[in-house]
């Protein structure tokens, strides 16, 4: 009687696990209960041992959030024993997490709202024309002359980023770019203005100073991938977030330690891969632990991701109900092994969530450009719907619609500067776009005088 029974009650927990698609960690624990009665315990009443397992596995329906119609067939398949169930008391197992999640609201549309303060910093809406002025000012660098004709560069406006002709581009930043005529054929040459050549030689410095930082962050980013593998045009894409030199991979044997190593990928990729078993802590880890919240990557509460919400920005109370039960749930490290996680939960989407402001935090001026963050999608396993996650969380990150593009702007950066450290090479690029905006007034000068 009581095998017939057990089997009976092992049915019922398959067909709950089927209909709503309960993770297994907790389902798992419910049979392997019931086994350890029926084996520790044969004399158990076979009656006593179906209300303990029925007992169960109704405490866990209840607290899930189910659709409608899970719901309602779970009730109605309890309803005959309900009064047994709920007079019968039991010791409820640890579960693996300390928290469950009552309110489960992963598909939400949050509308934007522009923020004036996000869309005025000028390091970052800046960067866009920053970064053609600089892999130009690289290209006359490189010359052992200090200076180039506009034939060297005039053809490769479109692999130097260069949103227009090249002579016109240079031409617009006289503050930068010093025009003369040169020894033949009078075609026009540019070089550096002294100011520019003193933060070209300061910028040198930072580099040579800061090379283990920028090696770390570089080490970080390839960390944070499924496989520890990038591809190598990958971080070409990158480097200009990270803030590494463009020949950084070119010199390797000087910026590179004996933990990377290269290797060949799937479609014929070169890639760049990291082998280290040292434990490395996100930004959020770091500063729980100096608030005495985490120690040696153990947990003693769940890590609340910092809110900074805009001063237009109203939610619905659905919403923020579940971004109330969602800052409980436990913190997945970026670093850690995430192949176990069921990609449609909210402790994914707690994990996406963390690896994003993981990855902001590591670049120059903590943003980029959406779309470059949609290409890691394969590498960092990211899902499809990944540009979601910052629609879903505006207190977290702002989207700025300005030069034409969606920049993601993490937010604690600018609204608590202790909290993240300064990349080391800010305040250089800040000098050049100090140097371009003068450029606007040696025109506008011009116009006039003209």
């Amino acid at each position: 009687m009581v095998l017939k029974r057990y089997s009976f009650v092992r049915f019922l927990a398959e067909l709950f696990f089927n209909l709503v698609q309960v993770n297994c960690i907790y389902l798992s624990s419910i049979l392997s209960s019931l086994e350890n009665n029926c084996i520790s315990k044969p004399k158990y009443p076979s009656t006593f041992i179906l209300l303990e397992t029925v007992h169960q596995i109704f405490f866990y329906s209840m607290l899930f959030n189910f659709e409608k119609s899970a719901a309602k067939t779970i009730r109605k398949a309890l309803r005959p024993i309900e009064g047994l169930i709920s007079s019968f008391s039991y010791k409820i197992p640890c579960l693996p997490f300390s928290h469950i999640q009552r309110f489960s609201y992963v598909n939400v549309y949050m509308k934007w709202k522009k923020d004036s303060y996000y869309d005025s910093i000028e390091h970052i809406h800046h960067s866009i024309q920053l970064k053609p002025v600089i892999t130009l000012k690289n290209c006359i660098v490189e010359d052992p002359n200090g200076c180039i004709p506009i034939s060297l560069v005039s053809k490769r406006g479109l692999q130097l980023d260069v949103p227009m002709k090249v002579a016109r581009f240079l031409r617009q930043y006289p503050s930068i770019f010093e025009e003369f005529t040169g020894p033949k054929h009078n075609h026009p040459w540019f070089r550096l203005t002294s100011e520019a050549a003193e933060i070209d030689r300061d910028e040198t410095r930072v580099y040579e100073e800061s090379r283990e930082e920028l090696r770390s962050r570089l080490k970080k980013m390839i960390l944070m991938t499924k496989e520890n593998v990038l591809p190598l045009k990958i971080i070409q894409g990158m480097q200009w977030y990270l803030g590494l030199p463009h020949n950084f991979l070119q010199h390797h044997e000087q910026n590179l330690d004996d933990s990377f190593r290269f290797v060949e990928m799937e479609d014929g990729l070169k890639g760049l891969a990291i082998e280290s078993r040292e434990r490395v802590y996100s930004v959020m880890e770091e500063n729980a632990m100096q608030k005495g919240m985490y120690y040696d990557g153990s947990q003693t509460e769940a890590i609340e991701f910092p809110f900074f919400p805009s001063k237009a920005l109203r939610m619905k109370t659905k919403i923020e109900n579940w971004l109330h039960e969602f800052q409980k749930l436990p913190y997945i490290s970026p670093y850690d092994d995430f192949s176990n996680l069921d990609p449609n939960s909210d402790i994914a989407e707690k994990r996406l969530i963390g690896v994003l402001h993981e990855l902001l935090s590591l670049f120059i001026d903590h943003s980029a450009e959406r779309r470059k963050l949609l290409c890691l999608k394969k590498y960092f396993g990211f899902p499809q719907k990944v540009h979601r996650a910052f629609e879903r969380h505006p207190h977290m990150f702002y989207m700025s619609m300005r030069n034409k593009t969606c920049t993601v702007i993490l937010k604690e950066a600018y609204c608590n500067e202790s909290a993240i450290e300064n990349h080391p090479l800010l305040s250089v690029r800040k000098r050049y776009i100090k140097l371009m905006k003068e450029s606007e007034v040696i025109l506008r000068n011009r116009r006039m005088n003209s």
